[in-house]
């Protein structure tokens, strides 16, 4: 097996990257890029602490992450599981990464920067769904955005319905429950009960 140990063995392999591969990175967000921002339901946020590396999925009504400024995004945290992962890696290394998914769109964008968590009542306020405000904001510092290729998305085919698994294919949350708790945690019922309590605590 060889493994490549240096960045030069891997350039060698690669090659460096091309002219529009770099043009296209910034350090603030441009009205360009704001538009996949305002249009995003989804993104992926990457975080790193003591623990190790965490990326955790975030997604919200179109557009949740608001554009502060061509330096600063604000983002609200919802209601969860109460693990606060990427919360907890925030407050102990600040540097996050974004990726943001727009359906039918190939093209997605990357954000890397800095970040902090707000809880300021107003704030968290303005944030508010179904008169529920955000627990929390967390504020990235935008050190660098652009966007990436479209190829893995196009390989893929995520938006291609013909594509789509049926979720009866596949485990369900409460079968991996009674599994990983050794049958502590009942998944049938847990299966049955996520709906309406999904509905009950979406925001």
């Amino acid at each position: 097996m060889s493994v490549i140990t240096t960045v030069e063995q891997l350039e060698a392999l690669y090659g460096l990257p091309g002219e529009t591969s770099l043009v296209k990175e910034l350090d603030h967000v441009i009205p360009e890029y704001a538009a996949f921002i305002e249009a995003s339901p989804f993104a992926a946020l990457a975080t790193s602490g003591p623990e190790g590396l965490d990326c955790s999925p975030r997604g919200d009504l179109a557009g949740f992450v608001r554009i502060h400024d061509p330096k600063t995004l604000m983002m609200p945290d919802r209601r969860g599981n109460n693990r606060a992962d990427s919360l907890k890696n925030i407050i102990r290394d600040p540097r996050v990464g974004l990726l943001f998914l727009v359906p039918g769109s190939g093209t997605t964008l990357r954000v890397n920067g800095r970040a902090h968590i707000i809880t300021d009542a107003a704030l968290c306020a303005s944030f508010s769904v179904d008169g529920r405000p955000a627990r929390s904001v967390t504020v990235i510092e935008v050190h660098s955005v652009y966007f990436q290729c479209a190829r893995a998305v196009h390989r893929s085919e995520l938006w291609n319905p013909a594509r789509h698994v049926d979720p009866k294919s596949l485990p369900t949350p409460g079968k991996i429950l009674e599994i990983t708790s050794r049958k502590g945690i009942d998944g049938e019922a847990y299966d049955k009960e996520w709906p309406d309590r999904a509905k009950k605590s979406m925001w």
